[in-house]
């Protein structure tokens, strides 16, 4: 009785743990997989901590953000329905000793303040990443140890039909969000986020702090002070410092500022204040901006001169490289200067394209999705021009049309034949036991018969 006790708390504890690695594969694969850019920056961060970014091109880094996102939510899936079931539990354990270690490097030494693991979805410090691959670890370790004792939810012979269909599914994800934008947008410059109110501090909100150090220099030495005993005027001031001695509230958007590059003027302020449509060309480097739709741009541009809209083109790049731009499309629109990670960060694509209504963003398009617009109408009287329902749910629900419910249907019906199946061989298995038992009887009968006699 112990030990059926003991081989079912071994079964719970090996499902428990599988239900969990799977899940949080396949969230962590989805949420790299729709936004394969910002999975590809995250990469070129690790790969700039350790002084490898020079060495490594940027397509070698896309295909690695593609494939590791497919492999990630691949393998949640295989864990989900127990497919392969051996292999899948060691490749989960040996991902799960890597990402331990790299995460336990990132929280000690703190070369990037966040590992990257959810995307923007869900942002852990190092230390809490880490403490959550400990636990997934353990996890692993656990149904690798007894990777039999999860129960299939498809048969073996229909298999190959998940396995295909999940990475099938998974890789038309990233392209189609790499060709377009990310299907969920997690960031702060999402479609009906107002920029100018991210960027405000709460009242009461906690301020960091910060302390000053000043070097000084008086007959040849040079010595540190602080505000609390700064020396009088017979020292030279030589350099300052600060430090960040206690952190506090840092608004979702923090480093958004807009500098025209005609004159250097800050119009962040006019552009997020403005009560019509400003459209915003988004480009972080311009040596690297896709070129093939330089056409439409320049037609958005001429229907904002004839409605009155501002158009702009942020960008980080140098003005020789504005230049190089202007050449080869025959821009002339204004360029502004906007930080590198800013620009990333409000949209995955370059070039891509904004359209802001006193500061709230009210869509978003890809180079390769740019919008037609009627050029006698202004964006007032377009639905362009008006904010999108929430698609959220409707995404959700693609997503469960293509994906769930198919796999869905298929464990129904597989289950289903299985135990038909198993009803059909019943009563042959039922008529194989009564033959032997028979036999078994008259075999016995035989045996008293002789010992009678």
């Amino acid at each position: 009785m112990k030990a059926v006790k003991s081989e079912g708390a071994k079964k719970a504890l090996v499902n428990v743990c599988r239900v969990l690695l799977a899940l949080t594969f396949i969230f962590s694969g989805f949420v790299k997989a729709i936004d394969p850019l910002g999975t590809q920056y995250k990469l070129n961060d690790y790969l700039g901590a350790l002084h490898l970014g020079a060495y490594v091109p940027q397509l070698l880094t896309l295909v690695a953000s593609v494939l590791l996102a497919a492999l990630e939510f691949g393998i949640g899936i295989f864990l989900l329905f127990a497919i392969h079931r051996r292999t899948t539990s060691k490749v989960a354990l040996l991902l799960m000793v890597l990402m331990t270690a790299v995460t336990l490097w990132l929280a000690v030494a703190n070369p990037i303040s966040d590992c990257g693991c959810f995307g923007d979805a869900l942002v852990l410090t190092n230390w809490q990443t880490f403490g959550k691959n400990v636990v997934l670890l353990a996890c692993a370790a656990v149904i690798c140890r007894w990777p039999l004792l999860m129960p299939r939810l498809i048969s073996l012979t229909n298999q190959w039909i998940v396995i295909n269909f999940t990475f099938v599914f998974i890789l038309i994800s990233s392209i189609w969000c790499l060709y377009d934008l990310p299907l969920f947008d997690f960031r702060p410059y999402h479609v009906g986020a107002n920029i100018k109110e991210g960027m405000e501090i709460p009242e009461g909100a906690k301020q960091p702090k910060f302390e000053t150090t000043f070097i000084l220099e008086k007959d040849g030495e040079r010595r540190e002070f602080t505000l609390d005993d700064y020396p009088d005027s017979t020292w030279t001031f030589i350099d300052s410092k600060s430090v960040q001695t206690e952190a506090g509230y840092v608004p979702p958007i923090h480093d958004f500022n807009i500098v025209r590059t005609e004159d250097g003027e800050d119009i962040t302020e006019e552009v997020l204040s403005r009560e019509g449509y400003t459209f915003l060309l988004v480009s972080p480097h311009l040596e690297q901006a896709s070129d093939r739709n330089f056409g439409s741009i320049d037609q958005l541009y001429e229907y904002c001169q004839e409605q009155g809209y501002p158009f702009y083109c942020l960008t980080a790049s140098n003005e020789e490289a504005i230049q190089h731009w202007r050449d080869i499309t025959g821009a002339e629109y204004p360029f502004c200067q906007t930080d590198e990670t800013t620009l990333k960060t409000i949209i995955r694509s370059n070039p891509g394209l904004l359209l802001l209504k006193q500061g709230t963003i009210i869509r978003k398009w890809s180079h390769n999705n740019l919008p037609q617009i009627e050029a006698e109408r202004p964006l007032e009287q377009l639905s362009i021009g008006q904010l999108p329902e929430n698609s959220v749910p409707g995404k959700i629900l693609k997503i469960v049309l293509w994906f769930v419910l198919p796999l869905f249907v298929l464990t129904v019906a597989d289950r289903l034949l299985a135990w038909t199946r198993w009803l059909r061989r019943k009563p042959r298995h039922q008529e194989k036991e009564n033959i032997t038992l028979t036999h078994h009887k008259k075999e016995e009968e035989n045996e008293k018969e002789n010992c009678s006699r």
